[in-house]
């Protein structure tokens, strides 16, 4: 059995029954069937059902919220955001896939050649807990409009969010088994994904997760010659110059760190500031973060929510408790409160060195790690000392610096003077330990289809 806990009181949610390996092998033979009918529509055909699962999401915006809520821990304005960010990224490639898509025709001294963009099939997903909707409604839109049909196998965390999106697409029209979900118990996982990638219907796969499952679905993809896309985690540095509008740059750097409770991939985790600033930057710092509110994720007061799970509360204290040891100092929380439910509080940690666990690790919740660094040079040279490369951020008036410090980070993605994020009009992914291939844009839409060469002689 699956089982979902409600992380803000520990308390069982519900329990579902896992997937029989003849149930999974069903599934996807049902998936493959319905992609090749899928594949024949035009795209102007697909854009019908996938502007209704727009509408729908925005319709049913709170309920699907409260789910996630519910399942994750994620304050629930916060879960809102996520079902209508779903609603856009639908309504984005239902506009522009045809666009995207367009056969390209190359004239060749007389000769015509044309490059086409052809579906591969059915396309599997492995999908996170911390954007339940997002995540997969960023992959799944452009994938299927492309016209593949998808297998999810979602974090067994959030199953019933899984549930639901599965009843949203056939709700929204599109054709029956195309979308479907595996629902596959944490014990089995690595046996049955790596079946399922195996089968000869399954042309391709997506990971967004941990470097670890990339690693790992990747590995397996390669082995059977499919295609993976993978978007994995990170160790987001924040670039704080000393020209930078300080209370802005705060201001954005306590968002980037705190929505969903810090969990997130592209969440700012590495604060890199100049000595002209460190020490302003860290008092304005303490004095907001002191001030976000802590609790029950339906309060509307409420900024903070819990971790969305148990084990994952005690490896982000268990990384706090290791940088303290090693002469970090903890400005504000790195302590575990007493109530129920995973919480953990807002906390910074300051002389934060190389070789302190909050230097290298990825941490997955509400914790700020403050590093000085000489000079621009030396900004760099800290924010590429990281096995990880996907998102980053540059603080400064001078947009011209900024740009130069851009330019030499290793990063998929780098905003100025602005919080980093996913935005279906930009391609969003990253290098080194964060993974390769890209999501969104025309970029996305074009991992998973077959560049067709046809040469007219």
């Amino acid at each position: 059995m699956i089982t979902t806990i409600n992380p803000a009181n520990g308390e069982l949610l519900a329990e579902y029954p896992s997937m029989t390996d003849i149930e999974v092998g069903n599934v996807i033979d049902a998936a493959g069937a319905a992609a090749d009918t899928w594949k024949t529509w035009s795209i102007a055909q697909r854009k019908a059902p996938m502007l209704r699962l727009a509408a729908l999401l925005r319709e049913q915006s709170r309920v699907h919220a409260e789910a996630i809520t519910l399942e994750m821990g994620k304050p629930v304005a916060q879960a809102v955001a996520e079902v209508e960010k779903c609603a856009w990224v639908c309504e984005f490639y239902a506009e522009h896939a045809e666009d995207f898509l367009q056969p390209e025709r190359i004239d060749m001294d007389g000769m015509t050649g044309m490059v086409t963009f052809d579906p591969l099939g059915v396309v599997l997903g492995v999908m996170p807990w911390n954007f339940p909707y997002w995540q997969v409604l960023r992959f799944a839109a452009g994938v299927m409009m492309a016209g593949n049909g998808i297998v999810i196998k979602h974090a067994p965390n959030v199953t019933g969010s899984a549930i639901a999106l599965e009843k949203l697409f056939i709700e929204a029209g599109f054709p029956e088994n195309l979308y479907r979900t595996l629902h596959i118990d944490i014990e089995d996982v690595d046996r049955m994904v790596g079946e399922v990638i195996d089968h000869p219907v399954v042309r391709a796969v997506s990971v967004t997760g941990s470097t670890g499952a990339g690693i790992a679905v990747a590995s397996k993809a390669g082995k059977a010659l499919k295609r993976s896309v993978l978007e994995l985690g990170g160790n987001d540095p924040y670039i704080v110059l000393d020209d930078a509008d300080l209370p802005q740059a705060v201001d954005v750097c306590i968002a980037a760190r705190l929505l969903n409770a810090g969990q997130s991939c592209i969440a700012a985790k590495r604060f890199i500031v100049l000595p002209a600033v460190k020490a302003r930057f860290e008092q304005m710092l303490l004095e907001r973060m002191k001030a976000k509110k802590m609790g029950d994720p339906f309060d509307p007061s409420v900024d903070v929510g819990p971790i969305a799970r148990e084990d994952l509360r005690d490896q982000l204290h268990v990384q706090v408790e290791q940088s303290r040891r090693a002469g970090a100092k903890v400005l504000c929380g790195g302590e575990i409160p007493g109530r129920k439910g995973y919480f953990y509080p807002p906390t910074i940690v300051t002389d934060v060195r190389p070789g302190m666990a909050v230097y290298g690790e990825e941490t997955f919740g509400p914790v700020a790690a403050v590093i000085e660094a000489a000079d621009d040079d030396d900004a760099v040279r800290i924010a590429n000392d990281s096995p990880y490369g996907l998102g980053s951020a540059v603080f400064s008036k001078d947009a011209e610096r900024a740009a130069a410090i851009a330019a030499r980070l290793e990063a998929g993605n780098c905003f100025i003077n602005a919080m980093v994020k996913s935005d279906p009009r930009l391609p969003f992914g990253g290098v080194k330990q964060s993974g390769y291939g890209r999501e969104l844009s025309r970029y996305g839409i074009r991992e998973f289809v077959n560049v067709k060469t046809i040469y007219f002689g």
